[in-house]
C-alpha cells in the first residue's frame, strides 16, 4: 500500500528543505519550494516552473499542496466586509473576514491605527472552541480540533487569490483560542512573515487570557503583537463572562502580561466589550482603570454585537449593551488612557467581532451563511 502523500502547505522554509531531503533533492528545493508555495501561491506543482520536470514528477508523487477549499462568501453591502466560509480537507468549516481599510475603528482618533489604514484578514485557528465565552458565538459550535499550520496559511493564500488583493494585516481574533493551538499558530507565523512579506507588527495574536502560553510568547521573543479578550478585571464578574478564568485568574493574567512586557516593552492591547449592568458599573470601570495604568496597554472598545441566530441560553442570552458607552469611553479617555472604539463592521452579516459560527454545517448549507453569493461577484461588485 502506498504511503500517503505530505501536504507541503504549511511547512517552513527549513521544513521543506528537510522533505527536499527525503524525496532525493537537494536542500536548495526548499528555498524553491517556499518561494512557489508563499511568495507566488502556487496551487500545484506544475505551476513550479524553474524546478525540472523529474522535480515536479517526485513532489506529485510524494506530496500534495492542499488548502482550504472556499464554499461560500457574503459580503456587507454596508462597508464591504467579507465572510468566507472554508471547507477543510476533512469536512469541517472555519469562517475568515476581510475587513476593509477605515472600517476597523471610528472616530478621528483611530487614523493612526495600523489596523485602520490597511487591509486586515482576521484568520481561524481552531474549528470551533472548547472556552465558552458567554458573548461569542463560537462556542455555540463545541470545539473539532485545532487547525494546523497549512490551514492556518491558507486561509490567506485563499482569500488573496478571490479578492486579488494583498493582506496587509493579520489578526488572529477569529474562530478558536490561538493559545491552545500554540506551535501551529506561531509557525503561520513564521510563514506569513518570512513567505507572505507580512511585517511581525502587522500581525496580532488574540487570546482568551491563556497565560502560560503569553510567557512562552515573551521568553521566546515573538515579535507579533499581543492582544486580550479582557472584558472584566474582577474575577466574579469575568469568570461568568469567560470560564477561562476558572483556569487563569485576572491576577494570573496580569503575572504572566507584567512578564511579557518586561521582556518585550511592547504595549499590550485589552479588548472589552461592555454590558449593561454586568461590566459597566463604576466598580468595574475602576478596576479597568487600575489594570490599564498598571501594564502600559490600551483599550479596545468592541460594540455589543448579538449572537442570537445561535439561540443562547443561560448568562449569554441575558447580555445586553451597556446605555453608558459614550460616558465610559470619555471617562476612560480622561484617566489619560489610550482608548480606541471598534466600529461594527460586518455586524450586518454575522461577521463583527464575537459571531463567528458555523451551524447546521452537516452537508447543506450554514445557517449563517444563507445569504450567501459567489465571492468574487461581491468582491469585484464592491469593491471596484
Amino acid at each position: 500500500m502506498d504511503a500517503p502523500r505530505a501536504n507541503v502547505l504549511g511547512l517552513t522554509k527549513r521544513e521543506l528543505s528537510d522533505f527536499a531531503e527525503t524525496i532525493g533533492e537537494r536542500r536548495y528545493r526548499g528555498s524553491q519550494l517556499f518561494t512557489w508555495l508563499y511568495e507566488k501561491g502556487a496551487g500545484g506543482f506544475e505551476e513550479m516552473t524553474d524546478l525540472s520536470k523529474n522535480t515536479r514528477a517526485r513532489l506529485t508523487s510524494a506530496a500534495v499542496i492542499e488548502s482550504p477549499a472556499l464554499r461560500v462568501s457574503r459580503t456587507s453591502e454596508r462597508d464591504a466586509t467579507t465572510k468566507f466560509l472554508f471547507r477543510l480537507p476533512d469536512g469541517l468549516s472555519v469562517e475568515t473576514v476581510l475587513i476593509p481599510p477605515a472600517s476597523a475603528f471610528t472616530g478621528k482618533e483611530a487614523a493612526g491605527e495600523d489596523e485602520q489604514r490597511r487591509l486586515t484578514l482576521c484568520v481561524s485557528t481552531q474549528v470551533g472552541c472548547p472556552l465558552d465565552c458567554a458573548f461569542c458565538a463560537t462556542g455555540s459550535m463545541g470545539y473539532s480540533r485545532n487547525l494546523h499550520s497549512g490551514e492556518i496559511v491558507g486561509q490567506i493564500l485563499q482569500v488573496m487569490r478571490i479578492a486579488k488583493k494583498r493582506i496587509t494585516n493579520i489578526v488572529f481574533m477569529g474562530m478558536g483560542e490561538p493559545m491552545m493551538n500554540y506551535d501551529n499558530v506561531m509557525r503561520a507565523c513564521e510563514i506569513i512573515v518570512d513567505g507572505l512579506n507580512i511585517a511581525a507588527r502587522h500581525i496580532t495574536v488574540s487570546t482568551a487570557g491563556w497565560a502560560d502560553r503569553i510567557r512562552q510568547m515573551a521568553d521566546e521573543k515573538r515579535k507579533v503583537k499581543l492582544a486580550v479578550s479582557l472584558h472584566s478585571a474582577i474575577d466574579e464578574t469575568r469568570v461568568n463572562l469567560m470560564p477561562v478564568t476558572k483556569r487563569y485568574s485576572v491576577a494570573d493574567l496580569v503575572d504572566a502580561l507584567e512578564y511579557y512586557y518586561a521582556r518585550m516593552r511592547e504595549r499590550i492591547t485589552f479588548e472589552v466589550i461592555f454590558f449593561r449592568g454586568v461590566n459597566d458599573t463604576p466598580v468595574e470601570i475602576a478596576a479597568l482603570v487600575r489594570l490599564a495604568r498598571r501594564i502600559p496597554s490600551k483599550i479596545n472598545v468592541i460594540p455589543f454585537h448579538s449572537i442570537g441566530f445561535t439561540r443562547p441560553t443561560g448568562v449569554a442570552a441575558r447580555l445586553r449593551p451597556s446605555d453608558k458607552l459614550e460616558a465610559i469611553v470619555g471617562h476612560l479617555k480622561e484617566q489619560n488612557l489610550t482608548v480606541m472604539v471598534r466600529s461594527d463592521a460586518g455586524n450586518d452579516i454575522e461577521a463583527a467581532c464575537g459571531q463567528l459560527a458555523v451551524l447546521g454545517d452537516r452537508g447543506g448549507e450554514p445557517q449563517n451563511q444563507r445569504r450567501s453569493l459567489p465571492a468574487q461577484e461581491n468582491l469585484e461588485r464592491l469593491w471596484s
